[in-house]
């Protein structure tokens, strides 16, 4: 039977929370929109009339297909071109979803949707759907086809998997702008000495260029190596220039509800640095230049106000 517009619209009700799953399930703001429309198309071709509960059923749905894309995307990223890392989303987006609980904004921070990548396709969708969607055990177990205590178990297995690694204590935002402002003045500064002051001993960089931007394959680690990387990575050249199509404005912003450096060549975003920062310091960047994973930040950053740049870099 076809589908009414009420059931359309019921569907359309639905999206923004399904898109907000699939996205932390995923790490990809492209992968989740199909799985979405995969889960609509499941929804078009079913008996609307004998389904009880359109969350759960919707909830269900989606979960496997998300479940199914982990799976096959595990092979597909052996033979990715270097480090991958999700795709960044721009504050305000709606796929970020609730933000309400630290459950709820841990679950999509930069720092943990790369953690989430250690995670079984199972240990990840039970995470997600407990910590950032409060869905119980009863009805996680329904929706995975197992049982209540195996919902538990995972569960606690996957935050001790997520625990291994997981960021210092966080600072509040404003403090947190105030180091990315000291780090890109000392970044610009062609210093390494006031780099190093800023990161924890054992910081981290690590980019994603997908093979499209250059990107080094193995991390920098060690706040030397991290200050050395920065510091030419800021340093201007007419190379870096002619790569991204001219020289980039720099922007402080917010991504995945943490500090970011956002950098902008004639409205398209080129690269997104999400900074790991805590009271030691910053502990990590993580900085995404594939141009693939750029697409909805560029939409995103076309549609709001962001001022004026702090710079041009290169």
């Amino acid at each position: 039977m076809p589908l009414t517009l009420k059931d359309v619209d019921r569907f359309e009700a639905a999206r923004p929370r399904l898109e907000a799953i699939a996205y932390r399930l995923l790490g990809s703001a492209s992968d989740a929109e199909d799985a979405v429309q995969e889960t609509f198309l499941r929804w078009q071709a079913a008996d609307v009339e004998r389904i009880e509960v359109l969350e759960a059923w919707l909830t269900k749905v989606l979960t496997n297909l998300c479940l199914n894309q982990l799976t096959s995307a595990r092979a597909r990223r052996e033979t990715y071109v270097g480090q991958w890392l999700p795709e960044p989303l721009l504050d305000g987006d709606p796929m970020l979803g609730p933000a309400d609980t630290a459950e709820q904004r841990e679950s999509v921070s930069y720092a943990v949707l790369t953690l989430m990548e250690r995670l079984s396709p199972n240990e990840r969708a039970v995470y997600v759907l407990r910590e950032a969607f409060d869905h119980s055990h009863r009805e996680i177990a329904e929706i995975l086809d197992l049982t209540e205590a195996a919902s538990q178990q995972i569960l606690h297995r996957a935050k001790k998997r997520l625990a291994h690694g997981r960021a210092r204590t966080e600072v509040d935002e404003a403090a947190a702008r105030r180091v990315v402002e000291e780090f890109l003045a000392a970044a610009t500064s062609g210093k390494t000495e006031p780099l190093v002051r800023l990161l924890t001993a054992d910081a981290l960089a690590v980019g994603d260029g997908g093979g499209k931007v250059p990107a080094r394959v193995k991390p920098f680690e060690g706040a030397l190596a991290v200050a050395k990387f920065l510091r030419g990575l800021f340093r201007p050249a007419r190379s870096k220039r002619a790569l991204v199509g001219g020289s980039p404005e720099v922007h402080i912003a917010t991504a995945n509800g943490g500090p970011a450096v956002v950098a902008v060549v004639e409205g398209r975003v080129v690269g997104i640095m999400c900074l790991e920062v805590t009271r030691e310091g910053i502990a990590a960047f993580r900085n995404q230049a594939n141009p693939d994973k750029l697409r909805r930040a560029t939409r995103a950053w076309a549609a709001t106000d962001h001022g004026e740049p702090l710079f041009h870099v290169f």
